[in-house]
């Protein structure tokens, strides 16, 4: 029997998911699952560039909006809530999209993580944080090696925020953070398609919806945001642009820095979801946006779905 698909639609920031979403969702009967971990907070639109309240009305969303600012949403929470979405969407006869660019929440979902059940520990995160200001990243790095050699072999010692979640989750549970990487088949069956465009398209695409931002207000509801007390030490203020813009509205620099920094920041992070989400990867149906539209089609012979359609 058909194990129930779940497409999934990933890709870097302003390549264009929210448009190529919706026109699927719409011809397919479809809902989406966001997967982008800055959409869950509220009060932050602008900066995150959440689907408009006229997209959010022609297509169910799900995950958009559930938590405040300054709270957490840990791997395993989202990856909980994401399933019982699919499970809900395919129970109703309707087919779920994945969408977003958090690669580690798509990776999660679509090969069955297994996720540590291990909160957040803000003091043991901020003792080891001083000890890579203090000692360096290298030193942080040699303590994960001590603990937990495989985890230390997968990490990039660079990425500072998975150092520290392979120690805590080590320290915390007593048990190896690689321990934990163990893999259930999900119950659905994965149609992976990857959004691309020219790189320096990409970057012009990006520094255009900056610009729209703060048309739009973005550093009002920064300021909004500052005025019921969440600030740059809150979780929702690691999304990209809020952090700068707060710096902004504290006198620590001009607009025009905000914005270099900004546009600075997007780049290195569409370079990072490059990383995982590579356009070698056999999974995922690549489709440049730039010169294909996509769609899909099942077949009734073979029972099976698959990703069609080029200019």
């Amino acid at each position: 029997m058909l194990v129930k698909p779940l497409l999934i639609l990933v890709g870097p920031t302003a390549v264009g998911k929210t448009e190529v979403s919706l026109r699927l969702a719409q011809a397919l009967d479809g809902e989406v699952v966001s997967a982008d971990s800055r959409q869950v907070y509220r009060g932050m639109d602008i900066g995150t560039a959440k689907p408009s309240p006229a997209e959010l009305a022609a297509v169910p969303h799900h995950l958009i909006d559930i938590k405040s600012p300054g709270e957490v949403i840990s791997l395993g929470e989202y990856k909980q809530l994401a399933e019982a979405c699919i499970a809900d969407i395919q129970g109703r006869g309707r087919l779920p999209l994945l969408v977003g660019g958090t690669g580690q929440y798509v990776r999660a979902v679509v090969q069955g993580w297994t996720v540590p059940e291990v909160p957040p520990q803000p003091d043991l995160r901020a003792e080891l944080a001083e000890l890579a200001e203090r000692a360096g990243k290298d030193a942080l790095f040699a303590r994960l090696q001590a603990l937990d050699p495989a985890s230390a072999a997968r990490i990039d010692p660079r990425n500072l925020r998975r150092v520290i979640r392979a120690i805590e989750v080590t320290l915390v549970s007593g048990r190896p953070f690689s321990a934990w990487q163990t893999h259930v088949p999900p119950p659905f069956t994965p149609i992976q398609i990857g959004l691309t465009r020219p790189r320096e398209q990409l970057y012009a695409r990006a520094d255009a919806r900056i610009e729209g931002m703060f048309a739009a207000g973005f550093v009002a509801e920064v300021e909004k945001l500052l005025a019921a007390g969440y600030g740059p030490d809150s979780p929702g203020f690691s999304s990209l642009g809020y952090r700068e813009v707060a710096a902004y509205l504290a006198g620590e620099h001009d607009l025009e820095t905000a914005q270099l920094l900004i546009r600075r920041r997007t780049r290195e992070f569409i370079r990072r979801q490059y990383n995982w989400f590579r356009l070698d990867d056999p999974a995922i149906n690549w489709f440049d946006l730039a010169e294909s539209v996509v769609s899909i089609q099942y077949s009734v012979i073979s029972g099976q779905w698959s990703v069609i359609s080029k200019n």
